[in-house]
Formats: C-alpha cells, sequence, structure tokens
C-alpha cells in the first residue's frame, strides 16, 4: 500500500522541479490575503464614520477582532489535524469566510452618516448586529484557515525537496504581501466613492463587496487544483492527546513527588506507563517550540502598529511627492512594497553571500535579529516624532484661552487686553498668532484703530480658540469674536476652511464641491473639511456676479481662514490667515522606520513560518503553524494594555517604551536559542518506526515463547 502511494505521488504533476499543485495554493494565499487586508485597511472608518463610534472605541473594536483573527487559527489547526484534514478545513472555512465578506457587503448598504435618513436606533442595531456577526464570521473563516493553508503547502514536497519548501515559504509570503499591497491600494480608493441613493454615501459597499468577491475566488482556485493535492489524512484527535498525556505526566510526577524512584530524562517520561514513546516524543518536540515562541508576541506588538499608531504619526506629516499627493493611511504601502522588493533579494543574494562568509545564520539567529531590527524600527520613529512635535502648535489646556486678531480694515489696529496683560499691533489686512492667556486674567479688550477707540468685554471658556475681526468703519470699529471649535490638528491629513466676508455686501461663497452658504458682511462661516494636499477653484457670487480663484495648495493638517475682500473683473482678492500651520515634517521621513521594520519581517517572519514548519511532527504541523499565529494575537493585546497601562503623555516616548521592552525580549530570546537543539523530524520519526517495530518483534517472540510454553504443558 505505500509503494502504491509513493507511485501515486511520483506521477503528480510539477513545473521546474515543483509540484503544480502548489501554484493553486500560492493562487489562493493572494486573493484570500487580497480580501482580508482590503476589508482590513477601511474597518476602522466604517467603525468611526458609518457606526459612528468614537476613536477609542473604534480602535478597540478593531484590535478584538485582529487578536481574535489570529487567536481562531488554534480551532483551525484541531479540526484540520484531528477531524477532517488540511484540505477540507480549507475548503469548509472559505465558505465561513465568504459568507461573512458578503454580510460584511450587505451591512453597509444604508450610509448612517446621511441626514436625510432614518437613523433610529433599532436600525442601527441591525446594521452593528450584521457588522459583528460578519466579523465573527470572518475571524472564524481567516484564522482557521491560516496554519493549514502554509502548512498544506508545505505537505506537497517530497522529503527530498528541502530546498523548494524553502523557496516555497518565501514565494508564499511574497503573495502575501502582493495581495495586501493592491489591496491596500485599491480598497480606500472604493471607499472613497460615492454610491447609493444618497450622494453623500461613501461606498464602503463596494469597499467590502470586492474583497467578497476575492474570497470566492480563492475558495474556487483552490477548489480547482484538488486532484492535484497530496492529502494528509488526519491521524486522530491529537490536541486531546497531547493535553492528556502532558495532564497524566504532571499527576503522575506529582503522586510520586515523596518517593523513591528513579529519576527521568524529561518530565514529560512521567508519562510512559500509559502512552506510547512516539506521541511523548512528539509532544516534546512540540512543547520544545512553543516554549520558544514566548517571547515572539512582543515583535508583533511593534509590528502591528503600521496600521495604528505610525498611520496616526503620517497624519501629522506632509504628504506632497511632487505630482502625486499620498494620504496617511496610503504610507502602510510602504511595508508590502519593500517586501515585494525584498523577499526575493534576501532569498537569492544576502543569505548566499551571508553562507559564503561561512557565518551560520541559523533560523533563530534571524529571528532575533529582527527582533532586533524591529526594536531599532521604533527608536527611529521616535526621533521623527520629536521632530514632529516641534511642528505641532500648542493648544490651550483647561483653563487656559487663546485668542488671535485678524485686521480686516486699512489702518493699523492697537489691541490691549486687560487688564494689562498684553498689547499687540496689528497691521492692515494683517493678523497675529494665537495668544495663551489664562482664562481668569482676560476680562476686556481696548481696540483701537485709525482715531477711534472702543473697549470689548469678553468672557472666555477654558480650553477654547477664539478669533477676533476688528475693522474700522466710518460709523465706527467693529469688532466680532468668533469661536474656534478647533482645538486640535484636523485628522487624516485633512485641512479645514472657512470665509470671512469683508466686503460690504452680502455673497455666497463655493470652494469646489463645497458650499459655504450665504455670508453677510463681516460675518465667517463654519470650518469645512477638505482633503489634504488639494487646489481647489474658490466662487464667490456678489450682486449675481460670480468672481472666482484657485486656492493654493493648502498642505496636509492645516486651518485657514480665507478673507475675502473684493471682486475685480471676475477674480477675487482673498487674504489667507493660517489657524493652524499644516504639516512640514514629510512623510518619506518615515521611509527609514518602514526600511528597517521591513527587513525585520523579512529575517523573522518568513523564517518563522519555515521554521515552525521544520520542527513539527508530521502530525501536528498545522498545530504548531497556529502557536506562530498565535503570538501575533498576543502582540496585539499587548498593544493594548502597554499603551493604556503606559499613561505617557509623549507619543516618542511610548515609541522607545515599545523599543526598549523588545530589545529586553529580544536578549532573552537570544539566550533561549543559544540552549535550543534543533530537531530533524524526519530522522526522529525513523528511530521511533525502528524502535516500535524492535518492540513488536520482540513482543511477538515473547508471545510466540508463550505460546509454545503452553503448548508443551
Amino acid at each position: 500500500m505505500a509503494a502504491r502511494s509513493k507511485a501515486m505521488r511520483s506521477h503528480l504533476p510539477s513545473c521546474f522541479g515543483y509540484p503544480l499543485s502548489i501554484f493553486f495554493i500560492i493562487i489562493n494565499e493572494f486573493c484570500e490575503r487580497f480580501s482580508y487586508y482590503g476589508m482590513r485597511a477601511v474597518l476602522v472608518l466604517y467603525f468611526k464614520y458609518f457606526l459612528q463610534w468614537d476613536d477609542n472605541l473604534s480602535t478597540a473594536i478593531y484590535h478584538t477582532f485582529v487578536a481574535l483573527c489570529y487567536l481562531t487559527p488554534i480551532l483551525g489547526a484541531l479540526i484540520a489535524d484531528s477531524w477532517l484534514g488540511k484540505f477540507k478545513t480549507i475548503v469548509s472555512l472559505s465558505i465561513v469566510y465568504t459568507i461573512g465578506q458578503a454580510v460584511m457587503s450587505v451591512s453597509s448598504i444604508n450610509d448612517l452618516t446621511d441626514h436625510n435618513r432614518d437613523g433610529s436606533p433599532d436600525k442601527v442595531s441591525v446594521h452593528i448586529a450584521l457588522s459583528m456577526t460578519g466579523l465573527i464570521l470572518i475571524a472564524l473563516g481567516t484564522g482557521g484557515i491560516k496554519p493549514c493553508v502554509s502548512a498544506f503547502g508545505g505537505d506537497q514536497f517530497e522529503d527530498d525537496q528541502e530546498k523548494q519548501r524553502t523557496r516555497f515559504f518565501s514565494i508564499f509570503y511574497l503573495s502575501i504581501n502582493a495581495g495586501s499591497l493592491l489591496s491596500t491600494i485599491i480598497t480606500p480608493i472604493l471607499r472613497a466613492q460615492e454610491c447609493g441613493i444618497h450622494s453623500k454615501q461613501r461606498c464602503y459597499p463596494l469597499a467590502f463587496g470586492v474583497p467578497a468577491a476575492l474570497m470566492a475566488v480563492a475558495l474556487v482556485v483552490f477548489i480547482v487544483g484538488s486532484r492535484m493535492y497530496k492529502k494528509v489524512q488526519p491521524q486522530g484527535n491529537i490536541m486531546i492527546q497531547v493535553s492528556k498525556c502532558i495532564g497524566f505526566a504532571i499527576k503522575n510526577r506529582f503522586r510520586h513527588r515523596s518517593k523513591e524512584f528513579p529519576k527521568r530524562e524529561h518530565w514529560l517520561d512521567w508519562a510512559s506507563e500509559k502512552y506510547d514513546k512516539r506521541l511523548i516524543a512528539q509532544t516534546k518536540m512540540v512543547l520544545k517550540v512553543l516554549f520558544l515562541y514566548i517571547p515572539l508576541p512582543m515583535f508583533w506588538a511593534l509590528f502591528d502598529q503600521q496600521g495604528s499608531r505610525w498611520t496616526l504619526q503620517a497624519t501629522t506629516m506632509d504628504g506632497n511627492f511632487g505630482s502625486i499627493q499620498i494620504q496617511p493611511d496610503q504610507m502602510q504601502t510602504v511595508n508590502p512594497i519593500l517586501i515585494i522588493i525584498m523577499v526575493p533579494v534576501v532569498d537569492a543574494v544576502i543569505y548566499p553571500l551571508i553562507k559564503k562568509c561561512k557565518i551560520n545564520f541559523t533560523p533563530l539567529r534571524k529571528i532575533t535579529v529582527g527582533m532586533f531590527l524591529a526594536s531599532l524600527a521604533f527608536v527611529a520613529a521616535a526621533l521623527v516624532q520629536v521632530q514632529i512635535d516641534k511642528t505641532l502648535p500648542v493648544f490651550p489646556a483647561a483653563g487656559q484661552s487663546q485668542i488671535k486678531i485678524i485686521n480686516l480694515g486699512t489702518d493699523t489696529a492697537t489691541v490691549e487686553f486687560k487688564p494689562h496683560v498684553l498689547s499687540v499691533n496689528v497691521m492692515p489686512l494683517g493678523s497675529t498668532g494665537y495668544k495663551t492667556f489664562e482664562t481668569s486674567q482676560l476680562l476686556s479688550l481696548n481696540i483701537t484703530s485709525g482715531n477711534k477707540t472702543i473697549t470689548k468685554d469678553i468672557q472666555l471658556q477654558g480650553g477654547s480658540r477664539h478669533t477676533l475681526g476688528v475693522k474700522n468703519t466710518a460709523t465706527g470699529i467693529d469688532a466680532d469674536l468668533l469661536f474656534d471649535n478647533v482645538t486640535s490638528k484636523p485628522e487624516e491629513g485633512n485641512n479645514l476652511i472657512r470665509f470671512i466676508n469683508n466686503l460690504p455686501g452680502t455673497i455666497n461663497v463655493t470652494m469646489g464641491d463645497t458650499s459655504f452658504g450665504t455670508l453677510m458682511s463681516l460675518s465667517a462661516s463654519t470650518y469645512k473639511v477638505f482633503p489634504g494636499g488639494r487646489k481647489d477653484k474658490i466662487t464667490a457670487i456678489i450682486n449675481s456676479v460670480p468672481c472666482s480663484e484657485t486656492s493654493k495648495a493648502f498642505g496636509f493638517g492645516s486651518a485657514y481662514t480665507i478673507i475675502i475682500n473684493s471682486c475685480t473683473a471676475g477674480s477675487l482678492n482673498v487674504t489667507l490667515s493660517e489657524d493652524i500651520p499644516p504639516n512640514t515634517v514629510h512623510m518619506a521621513w518615515q521611509i527609514p522606520q518602514y526600511f528597517i521594520l521591513t527587513c525585520a519581517e523579512v529575517v523573522f517572519s518568513v523564517t518563522g513560518l519555515e521554521f515552525s514548519y521544520s520542527q513539527a511532527p508530521s502530525n501536528m504541523k498545522a498545530v504548531l503553524q497556529a502557536g506562530w499565529l498565535l503570538t501575533v494575537a498576543v502582540g496585539n493585546i499587548i498593544v493594548l494594555i502597554v499603551a493604556g497601562a503606559s499613561k505617557l503623555s509623549e507619543q516618542w516616548a511610548e515609541y522607545v517604551l515599545f523599543a526598549a521592552l523588545l530589545l529586553a525580549v529580544c536578549i532573552i530570546f537570544a539566550i533561549m536559542a543559544y540552549f535550543y537543539t534543533y530537531t530533524d523530524v524526519n530522522e526522529t520519526e525513523a528511530q521511533l518506526d525502528e524502535e516500535e517495530k524492535k518492540q513488536a518483534k520482540m513482543d511477538q517472540d515473547v508471545h510466540e515463547k508463550q505460546s509454545e510454553a503452553v503448548s508443551q504443558m
């Protein structure tokens, strides 16, 4: 039977020395990763702007979902190794996965932010219920198949194809990042479209629907290759057997703790009274590797902050790359782009060079270097953050108020802040920066312009910003205090724009496709949000006559007050007053930290996949793959714990904290790796087979002797 099975394997189709079946597996992985990362790329925005959750709840649910996606691999591995086998598990859970993506798309059909729509609690609850159901199904599907697909790919190779198997894991990881790259670029573009009945609805159904379609493609492609796969049959409920073996060993050792028994080489050997040597030996191999995994979650705690902390960092930076304007969340594409370039370079150039230098760059040494590099990447992020912090505006604290002066007239204005706090001169059509005062110390303003003087009593609330518009007119000094309801940098690199009508009559103002409505003389509009890096056409209709002007490119993360002063020959004359300065540190400064982290990922993650497979017994490979993925889940949980418990007010300090924690863990791991002995799984299992044969022969000889003795009686 074994000879027949071997003959069947030799006739499986191959291409360039590789089993043809792996190409179906790689295409499947590309489509599945496109589906997962595409959905995840817009998930936080979906929570915040569609379900209308606040930042903290959106972030918490996002990280909980990611952690769940990496916890469910344990379930998938259990099903694959002890019940359905890897192939049937992948097919079954891929169906669940596809349904989950479809449910997410359906849940986002109606836009909750559209005020013309009925946003009743019942309708909101339906959307939340559908969304949570979809996310649970997706987490179950993506997590369940995650440990199976890579292990299933490894199963397609023969024992003498170690080189091809190693190259497969690199190509496999390359397909993951190719899917991630394309989806991270495409799905945000789809989300930004307007679709549905309501014109202002962002197209979340399309952003979720395309990943759902790709998951369906992944399922079909995988099933098409069915006849080409080498399918290793499940060998019983391994997890339960291992758990019982460990439990019995602990119980048996505890039972004989006070008695004189011969010492045993390993504590698991105390299970030998009940369990066979093969299971005990395999359990030892798995536990030895899982013990080595204990420090690894700290790497993922840093790595997964690309989508959170580093993206938030990018919102305070300048994304102008010449003719291309990069949005903050698009910087995440740097990682998969670098991965696609670096994986083949490292595999074909760097590793061979290291080997030629007679350096024994073992898998555990690669993982150690990866952890060190990730720590270094966060030091780089901290240095960038220090430079960003130098450019950020100062906003008022709880007991403070800020006020700026805009002189709308043609005469110089002098403003005294009473009682005798400060005095400033403001040139015609000029403005000051924001002045900060203790709220209780600012009672009135004494304003002089031309030959006129007025006193204006004011009462400001703490933690607020205000703008005072001053104009010397024929009838006196107009002084209007505006409340600036902006006390933080605009989110996602957007800009805030408002207008002041400095004309004697009423005007109607639009900028791009956004209307600011009708403005009375010397009145101001509210702030409107505009994407960063854009130029838009400003149009003001004055006495039914349109006047227009193209705005300047406002950069990213700024706020401006645009003062409309006159209309001459159809052209507007405007003055800009900067309320919040644009981001000045360029996003290109994030590339070094992305580069270092990508180097870390290449030597850490690709190696980890291969190491997990090579050190696992033949019947527990998916279980060990799940253990590897479990470290990612724990890493996401660590982010929430450390970020919540640190209470650090400075972001750069939090980066340094994470870098220091990973460096400490890296040293611990290096010590653990030094004492680790690599296992040749094939040789070990061959020895176990030989021992079992010898034991079976001995048992047979004893049985024959006993039978002979009985017959002679």
